[in-house]
This record gives C-alpha cells, sequence and structure tokens, in this order.
C-alpha cells in the first residue's frame, strides 16, 4: 500500500501559505473590476449625456432657423429664440433643470446659417483617479435658413364634381383646408414687408379673371379668333391710324367693341388658333400670318356658354397678396359648378408667378405682381389641386369643347414642362382620385397627368399628393407648406 500521508501534509501546508496571496489578489481584482464598473457607467453617463444635450441643440436651431425663414422672428431675436428653447427643454434625457448653457450663436447671413455651441457640465457617479466629480460635455450644431421672399399660386378646383352629396361635402372641405392654408402661409409676418405672398386661381370650364379682364378678348361667333390687327377696320375708326394703338388705348378700344359678358377667360390663342403655352403678358405684341400687329390678350372663346355646367365661376383670381382677408373672402365665394378645364387654369397659375404679368396686375390695381426670377431671392411655387380628370379645352378642339381630356392634358403638360424651366417648384394635390364615379381607365389619366405636372421628389420634399377625406387634404396643404420652406433654402 502506498504511503500517502506525506503528500496530504504537503498539500495542507501550500494551502496554508497560499491564503494570503489569494486575499490580496481578490482584493486587487475587485479593486480593478470596480474601477471598470465605474468607468463604463461614466462612459454611458457622458455618452447619454451628450446624445441629449445634442438633440435639445439640434431642436433648438432647426426652429430658430425655420422661425427666422417664416418671419417669426428677426436675426436680432435668434439668440433669445435658442436660449428660451434651451431653458424649455434642458430636461431632456438624463439632464437636469437650467444645466445647459449656450456658449455661442452665430448667424451666418452669407451662408444663411445658424450655429450654436452649447455645454453642461455632467456630475460624474464614480469620480475617477481626484479628477473631480463634473465633465463638461459639449455639442454644436448648424441650420440653414432663408430670407428669400416666396410666391405661392394655388389652382383650386371648384367643379361641378366637388358639389356637397350627401355626407360627403369637398367643397366645403376645400374651403375650410385653403383657408388653414393661407392662415399658416401668411401669419406672423411684417405686413409693410410681407416675406410670403399668395395667388389663388379658383376654376371650372374656365377661369373668372375680375378686374384682369381688361386683358381679355371676348370672341363673337364668327369673328377673329385673334384680337383686332393693326390696320383692322375697328383700330382705325378709333385711331384714323394703321398702326397699332398704345396698350391702354389698344385695350380701351376693344374691351368697348366686344365686351365681356361675364369676366371669364379660357386659353390665349396663337396665329394658328392653338393654345399659346407661354407666360408672355397681355401687352406682348404679336403678328398674324399676314405679319399684322396685335397685342397677346387672353382669349374668352365663344364656344363657352355663359349658363349651366359652362358658367363663369364667381369666385375670381387674386393676384399674390399679403392680404388673408382678401383671399380668405375669395374662399368663401367658392362654389362647385361646371366642367374642369385643368390646363386653363394652369396657365392662369402660370400668369400670376410670371414678371410679365406685373403691369397688368398693377394696372389694375390688384398689387405688384410677382418679382424678376431669382433664385437666390425669389422661391417661386405652384399648387395644382383638382377632384378628378382634365375634360375641357377650347383652342385647337374639335367637337364636343367639354370632352377634351387627351388635349387639355396635353396642354397641362406642357404649361408645366415651362413653368418649371422657369424655376417654378410644382407641388400638385389629387383629391378623392379613387372616386368609383371615374372608370379606372379616367383615375390613372387624372393621377399621371398630376405626376408629370409635378417637380421632381427629393429627400426633403416630396411634390405629389394624393388625399381622400378633408382631413388628408388639409394634412396635404400643410405638408407642402413645410416643404415650401425647404424650397426656400434649396432652390
Amino acid at each position: 500500500m502506498r504511503n500517502y500521508g506525506g503528500l496530504i501534509h504537503a498539500a495542507g501546508v501550500f494551502a496554508r501559505d497560499r491564503g494570503g496571496s489569494f486575499a490580496v489578489l481578490f482584493g486587487l481584482a475587485a479593486s480593478v473590476l470596480a474601477l471598470g464598473v465605474g468607468f463604463s457607467v461614466n462612459i454611458s453617463q457622458i455618452y447619454n449625456a451628450k446624445s441629449s444635450l445634442q438633440g435639445v441643440v439640434d431642436a433648438a436651431v432647426t426652429s430658430t432657423a425655420r422661425d427666422l425663414t417664416t418671419g417669426v422672428i428677426k436675426e436680432a431675436d435668434a439668440n433669445k429664440s435658442v436660449q428660451a428653447f434651451l431653458d424649455a427643454n434642458s430636461m431632456a434625457g438624463i439632464l437636469q433643470a437650467n444645466q445647459i448653457v449656450l456658449d455661442k450663436l452665430t448667424v451666418d447671413r452669407a451662408a444663411n446659417t445658424v450655429t450654436a455651441d452649447a455645454h453642461v457640465d455632467v456630475g460624474l457617479y464614480f469620480p475617477l483617479f481626484s479628477v473631480g466629480d463634473m465633465q463638461r460635455v459639449g455639442a454644436s450644431t448648424s441650420a440653414l435658413y432663408s430670407d428669400k421672399q416666396v410666391e405661392i399660386a394655388m389652382m383650386l378646383d371648384i367643379t361641378g364634381s366637388m358639389a356637397k352629396r350627401g355626407s360627403v361635402d369637398k367643397i366645403g372641405d376645400l374651403k375650410a383646408a385653403a383657408k388653414n392654408a393661407v392662415q399658416t402661409m401668411l401669419r406672423n409676418q411684417d405686413p409693410k414687408n410681407p416675406r410670403i405672398r399668395v395667388a389663388i386661381v379658383p376654376y371650372a370650364s374656365g377661369v373668372n379673371a375680375g378686374k384682369l379682364a381688361e386683358n381679355v378678348y371676348a370672341e363673337k361667333a364668327g369673328s377673329s379668333e385673334l384680337p383686332p390687327v393693326a390696320g383692322s377696320s375697328l383700330l382705325v375708326a378709333k385711331t384714323g391710324k394703321n398702326l397699332l394703338p398704345s396698350f391702354s388705348d389698344y385695350i380701351s378700344i376693344v374691351g368697348a367693341a366686344v365686351p365681356n359678358p361675364d369676366n371669364c377667360a379660357t386659353e390665349r390663342k396663337d396665329k394658328n388658333g392653338n393654345a399659346d403655352l407661354s407666360a408672355d403678358g397681355p401687352d406682348t405684341i404679336r403678328t398674324d400670318k399676314s405679319g399684322k400687329k396685335y397685342y397677346a390678350l387672353v382669349n374668352r372663346d365663344d364656344h363657352l356658354g355663359g349658363g349651366g355646367m359652362n358658367r363663369c365661376p364667381d369666385a375670381q383670381v387674386i393676384p399674390l397678396t399679403a392680404d388673408s382677408g382678401v383671399l380668405l373672402n375669395a374662399i368663401d365665394d367658392f362654389r362647385a359648378d361646371g366642367y374642369t378645364a385643368g390646363a386653363i387654369a394652369i396657365q392662369w397659375t402660370y400668369y400670376m408667378l410670371s414678371p410679365q404679368w406685373r403691369t397688368a396686375i398693377k394696372n389694375a390695381g390688384l398689387g405688384k405682381g410677382a418679382a424678376d426670377a431669382n433664385a437666390k431671392k425669389i422661391a417661386k411655387v405652384a399648387i395644382l389641386m383638382t377632384d378628378g380628370q382634365f375634360n375641357t379645352a377650347f383652342a385647337g378642339a374639335t367637337g364636343n369643347y367639354n370632352s377634351q381630356g387627351n388635349l387639355t392634358r396635353s396642354n397641362a403638360q406642357s404649361l408645366c414642362g415651362n413653368m418649371k424651366n422657369d424655376g417654378i417648384e410644382i407641388f400638385t394635390i389629387g383629391f378623392d382620385l379613387n372616386d368609383k364615379a371615374m372608370s379606372a381607365t379616367e383615375r390613372d389619366q387624372a393621377k399621371a397627368v398630376l405626376k408629370e405636372c409635378s417637380s421632381k421628389d427629393t429627400s426633403a420634399a416630396n411634390h405629389y399628393f394624393e388625399a381622400s377625406t378633408g382631413a388628408e387634404l388639409d394634412a396635404a396643404f400643410q405638408e407642402i407648406i413645410s416643404n415650401t420652406e425647404k424650397v426656400a433654402l434649396t432652390q
């Protein structure tokens, strides 16, 4: 038998000698572990504080930049605005009240940026290596703002399909959404120096030009589709000359000879009888096929009836204005009736944003008209809204003037292309375009023209919207208004 006694004794001695070493090692390990845990907690605490601070500073600067863009505050108020936001949100995340300190705020007018630097002193849970129990955490952020002026023209569908039917009141929904849009866009402005102006173009089978109707040539059955040319019997009889008179004399003579019965307008026609899709002012000189001069008045086609579905809308075109009262009163006049002359309405939306119509608008006492195109100073925006398929056109049409879907859609797309080439950003809204009263083809065509007309979407802004209810229509307008701020920043 083996003798294990010596081995057991030796093991016991070894264990007794190692006991003190284990205690020391355990103490060292525990200390290192505590330091590691404390360090990890501090790192997590600092990270969370920095994340919370960054979020608050980002929000404060973005909010202030937006308020500068929309005119809610002036540049001199930017510091106060950021500080107020920081104070109101100083308890975000793990931050505590009144901890955030705004070190510096810079408003760079050349770059159109607002930049803020801020810090917070964080009380560490585990002070380490006698460095104290406070750690300073900083954050910096920048946001774009714009001092551009903004011109917005809204094309609004008041056709017969918008009429109230049972519990569905689309015209009521439009009036509510359009009013809310106007109030949102024009609030908090200096009335003497407004940054945003809005125009509205209500439409059905035609457009009621209101005081601008002096620039409209009312055709008579069997007469020329062009306004009187130089040397015509009418002009010679009034002026005694074969020359084209001044524009003011011209519209006075033409208006007296062929008065417009309802101030309505359809398309402007070119010398071939087709739609003239330019944004030229009515005082632009044109020549007919014989080389004789005339002024480019907009037509009121003689085939546009004066009653029934082809009567002129009561609501008039309102050129760019910052007077919300004028716009709201005009929206109150919306009555749903008539066919859908979408291209005619787009044409007039184009006019409202064209500086070439400025003289005509001024002469009619309707404001100063659109500003010259200047991408650095002016953002021009069109909002095109309809609840159905475009179907009415007169210039170049044959057959039923209210069954001209292909022609009016083609004109609409050409007009939209011209507008985009002129730097106009286009947003479109299809309201209730899934209405079963339209065929699947009609629904697809109605959506297609709006998608084609709208500007390209970006990572910051959508341009084509569909809405099925009044609430969704209102939300679409509000999102477009928000996107318009982004257009002003990036255009």
